[in-house]
């Protein structure tokens, strides 16, 4: 049975069950290491200082296909891949570098040789993961695992979703170890950006920062990241989460997407996060992930080119005459459970149920792209699809009439072009996609060209008209803000919402139309692309102004980066200088420093009283133990140590030994009849929440409660607090998980009871966990 633990994946990955062939050093390494030239010819080495992009994804965008007669292999550039269009959005000076897999299997004797080829003639470097992994990896893990939870599906029972399988997130990891090793071998991390493509790469980010601390890495989720009551029940949800996390920029389609990521880093791993001059940043360790919220385009060029082909006219003015005195309602879909066909099917059966005058003037025309993966609940959503389509057809068709019109084969890229021009109203259906272009290219396809227009019979300056009928749990949604918004599930809202579409006055669909062809046009892939990198770089430009250590193992490894000015405690340093000095000021917190933070008994081990007893016994030595506690609690705790110095309340309270009586510092707290009883009152609103009662102040927790609900009742006590203290002698502080009371006046520092002149050495700066400047000898 494989163990459940996955701190060692990473070890496991990259032993020697993958035997995986090197890339050949067709992209030279540059100077990595002062003096160290690394290998390449001289012309190959200025090559190198070109501004290089390494984009990594599942899938090459390459075609591959095997010569039968020559017996070689033919590649070509796919055209419609996005990850080809996204260079539009580079200088023509940038080189970039492909990563990732073909969608053929190469024999491993061929392997050496397809790689080479790719290199010299694509700049493209193949990860030949092995057969087995590649099929839990991806049939596996990524289609029956991830996709389903990401479009909000539970494996509720065996029959409706696969439950997680071990054995297929090991698979998953070493696929990713394959990935991380392919690009080991040609990134230069001081000056190469890597960009991760979608869920199939999550935890490759871990794996190159293990390697290279300062490496600048950006991902972009092209599915829906679900909300924390869904991505929680993954069992490795907090592994995938860290593995973003070890990224610089994180880019989603929309804020709903990005707001489920953020409330899972708070709910799962206690991170919050804030918003700066418009960009979303997470604290992580030190180091800032920034969060990009930008939806992908299309590519103008492309589907402008396929726009005036000759046979686009030609099948545009055949489709045209087909559908002669009738109005065409177009929807492109794949076939999966998540595109909400036969929901869409329903919805216009309602619709010529409700309007017998649309009958026989009303047609469906839904394309049917070929399923990108196989199982039961694809082929029961087709099944379905067919029996609806029929029904509809036998009870609503005639001999010259078919409203609903099935083309479920593969449809060239003309052919839909000119079905995109033709249709009147576009009808986008899906209960959950991540992003969908099908309405960014039915805008572009109504806008037309001089070609199309001649081939149509349309006059060139007339009006151009579009009208979109679009789901709300599509990524697109948003930013189409002049199509009318459905909930797929709402059979008859959709029917109603598709008989606006198609009544609704010229003018105002020109209008609409207009809106979004000024959107769609301005924010292409190119853009985005553009967009994506720039604020890559933003997010990288301060790697080599800090100071950065690894820590963690396996798939929980990350990297804490401090500021340039931290020093690293040395203990050789201390006790140095301890036994050179005379007069020593020790100060040590207690929560975290003499009592583990995450310790339910908080008073201290018999070895620490122990120890504490053989630092303040020594005649050199004057301690303090410095905290935010009450002085009740901490002279109950440390009673065993006579000579120890106590500073409760950060100050207020402070007594030099067990036998010295407590100093105080006076003020007025008649505040707090009136502080206490607005506490409780949230108290009691929020669960989780509590009061801790100092004589000095007064806190409210909220730790325990959730974190959203308790982070929003903070916010509103402070300001109800701030309200009704405003004529009195008290401040309101909010803090991490707490908004605290105390009085105006500040504590005496500590400086007034150890005189710095009498001490040839402080420890506070060495004792102290936080980070901050030392007030006896300015020390930081």
């Amino acid at each position: 049975m494989p163990s459940r633990s996955c701190a060692n994946l990473l070890d496991m990955a990259s032993g020697d069950i993958l035997d995986i062939p090197q890339t050949p050093r067709a992209l030279p390494r540059v100077m990595t290491v002062p003096g160290i030239i690394a290998d390449g010819d001289s012309d190959s080495m200025s090559s190198s200082c070109r501004e290089r992009k390494i984009v990594v994804a599942n899938m090459l965008p390459l075609h591959a296909q095997r010569d039968i007669t020559a017996k070689n292999w033919l590649f070509s550039w796919d055209e419609d891949s996005l990850l080809l269009q996204l260079k539009d959005g580079f200088s023509p000076e940038t080189e970039v570098v492909y990563v990732g897999s073909l969608k053929v299997d190469v024999e491993h004797c061929e392997q050496e040789e397809v790689a080479q080829r790719l290199l010299d003639e694509f700049k493209c470097v193949p990860t030949f993961v092995p057969h087995d992994i590649q099929e839990k990896f991806y049939h596996g893990f990524c289609k029956q695992q991830l996709w389903p939870l990401f479009h909000y599906m539970l494996p509720m029972c065996p029959d409706h979703g696969d439950r997680f399988d071990r054995q297929m997130w090991q698979a998953y990891v070493s696929a990713n170890k394959v990935f991380a090793d392919k690009v080991m071998e040609v990134v230069n991390p001081d000056d190469d950006y890597i960009w991760i493509q979608d869920y199939h790469l999550m935890v490759l980010p871990t794996f190159l920062r293990k390697r290279y601390h300062r490496v600048k890495i950006g991902f972009f989720l092209h599915s829906p990241f679900p909300s924390s009551e869904i991505y929680r029940t993954l069992p490795v949800r907090d592994e995938i989460l860290k593995g973003l996390l070890n990224c610089d920029l994180i880019g989603f389609h929309t804020f709903d997407y990005a707001r489920h990521f953020l409330s899972c880093c708070s709910r799962m791993l206690g991170l919050d996060y804030e918003s700066k001059r418009g960009h979303i940043g997470l604290d992580y360790f030190g180091r800032t992930v920034y969060i990009k919220i930008l939806p992908v385009g299309i590519h103008m060029g492309r589907l402008e080119s396929v726009m005036n082909l000759s046979s686009t006219f030609d099948k545009a003015k055949e489709v045209q005459e087909q559908f002669k005195g009738k109005k065409v309602i177009l929807g492109v879909d794949d076939m999966d459970i998540f595109k909400g066909i036969s929901l869409k099917l329903l919805a216009f059966e309602y619709l010529l149920q409700q309007d017998q005058n649309l009958q026989g003037k009303l047609v469906l025309v839904q394309i049917v792209n070929p399923a990108r993966s196989s199982g039961k609940d694809v082929q029961e959503a087709k099944r379905e699809t067919y029996s609806t389509a029929e029904r509809i057809n036998k009870i609503y068709g005639r001999s010259n009439y078919e409203p609903v019109i099935l083309i479920d084969r593969p449809v060239p890229r003309y052919e839909k072009t000119a079905y995109y021009a033709v249709a009147e109203c576009c009808l986008v259906n899906a209960v959950r996609d991540g992003m969908n272009l099908v309405p960014y290219k039915y805008i572009v396809c109504r806008q037309g060209s001089p070609g199309m227009d001649d081939a149509m019979g349309i006059k060139t300056d007339s009006p151009r008209t579009s009208m979109l009928v679009v789901s709300e749990f599509i990524g697109c949604s948003p930013s189409l803000s002049g199509a009318i918004r459905v909930n797929p599930w709402d059979i008859e809202a959709v029917a109603e919402a598709l008989n606006v579409a198609i009544t609704m006055s010229d003018s105002e669909k020109q209008l609409r139309h207009e809106k979004h062809y000024r959107y769609v046009s301005s924010h292409d892939v190119a853009y985005w692309a553009r967009s994506f990198m720039q604020d890559l770089e933003r997010a990288c430009k301060d790697h080599y102004s800090k100071r950065c250590w690894g820590i963690g193992l396996g798939l929980g490894f990350r990297v804490i980066a401090l500021s340039p000015n931290f020093r690293k405690l040395s203990i050789d340093h201390i006790v140095s200088s301890y036994r050179r000095t005379q007069r020593r000021a020790i100060f040590l917190d207690y929560d975290g420093t003499v009592v583990p933070q995450s310790s339910l008994i908080k008073a201290p081990s018999a070895e620490v009283i122990t120890l504490l007893n053989s630092l303040s016994n020594d005649p050199k030595n004057t301690v303090y133990i410095v905290s935010g506690r009450g002085r009740k609690s901490l002279s109950e705790w440390l009673a065993p140590c006579e000579r120890l110095g106590i500073a409760a309340e950060h100050g207020y309270f402070i007594r030099s030994s067990k036998t010295s009586d407590w100093e105080c510092l006076a003020s007025d707290l008649e505040w707090k009849p009136i502080v206490e009883p607005v506490m409780k009152l949230y108290t009691e609103t929020t669960d989780g929440s509590y009061i801790e009662p100092k004589e000095s102040a007064l806190v409210w927790h909220h730790q325990d409660a959730d974190p959203d609900f308790g982070s929003c009742q903070a916010k509103e006590l402070l300001d109800h607090l701030e309200n009704v203290l405003s004529n009195e002698p008290a401040v309101v502080k909010r803090g991490q998980h707490i908004v605290e009371v105390k009085p105006q006046v500040r504590p005496p520092s500590l400086v007034c009871f150890v005189s710095h002149a009498d001490t040839d050495m402080c420890m506070l700066h060495y004792a102290l966990p936080c980070f901050t400047v030392c007030a006896i000898c300015r020390v930081c």
